[in-house]
């Protein structure tokens, strides 16, 4: 497998934002897309994405065969939120692993759980998703969407070499749907891909990055 370049790599905080202002919306409202509610929040902030994010999961959709849809379970997740997210994920490597200092626990949390001042999900630019049938069913992908690299002995990076074939075409096909319109996959999460963020920017070799922190839905 290629180098992977964790979140919490200085490189990726080292690159600017140029905030451009552009709206979260509603991917609920899109026909084209599919929701699965079950990380569904009392705002509907799951939903939200940046408008040139959704415009390129509509163009992500047309390029999949007719008989896959995209399955986006996650898209704006508030920060107060991802600090959470993350701060459980130190304490818990932190608890597991009594010799690890912070540092340690912090580039190790940051596998699975972006630091919150670089996170892609609170710029309203990054999506979780698979794959589902035109009926709703999902499709093979080796993992579940969100399993961690333990519980997966690190099948949940995307380029994992022991999959099964099927597994591996699926994967394959919504990497190069997803590529195709312009997003960045995060190598240690298949399903987590990206638009606008600093992520984005340092692996497309882009000078500043588009989103910074947004404030919600409202906002």
């Amino acid at each position: 497998m290629r180098e992977i370049v964790l979140l919490s790599d200085p490189r990726i905080a080292e690159v600017p934002v140029r905030e451009c202002g552009e709206p979260l919306t509603d991917l609920r409202t899109v026909e084209a897309i599919r929701i699965d509610g079950h990380l569904a929040d009392p705002e509907g902030a799951y939903a939200h994405v940046r408008l040139s994010v959704a415009d390129r999961l509509i163009a992500a959709q047309t390029r999949l065969p007719r008989r896959l849809r995209l399955l986006v379970v996650e898209g704006f997740r508030p920060a107060a939120l991802q600090h959470r997210y993350f701060a459980e994920s130190v304490a818990a490597h932190r608890e597991a692993n009594p010799g690890w200092d912070e540092r340690r626990a912090h580039v190790e949390a940051s596998r699975y759980v972006s630091p919150p001042e670089v996170a892609p999900h609170v710029t309203g630019g990054a999506v979780d998703l698979t794959l589902c049938t035109v009926s709703g069913v999902e499709i093979p992908m080796g993992t579940r969407v969100n399993a961690t690299p333990p519980e997966s002995d690190e099948a949940c990076h995307t380029a994992f070499p022991d999959l099964s074939p099927e597994a591996r075409s699926n994967r394959d096909i919504l990497g190069a749907a997803m590529a195709s319109a312009g997003f960045v996959n995060y190598p240690t999460e298949w399903w987590h891909w990206s638009y606008g963020d600093r992520y984005w920017a340092f692996t497309t070799g882009t000078r500043h990055a588009r989103y910074g922190m947004s404030g919600g839905p409202d906002h």
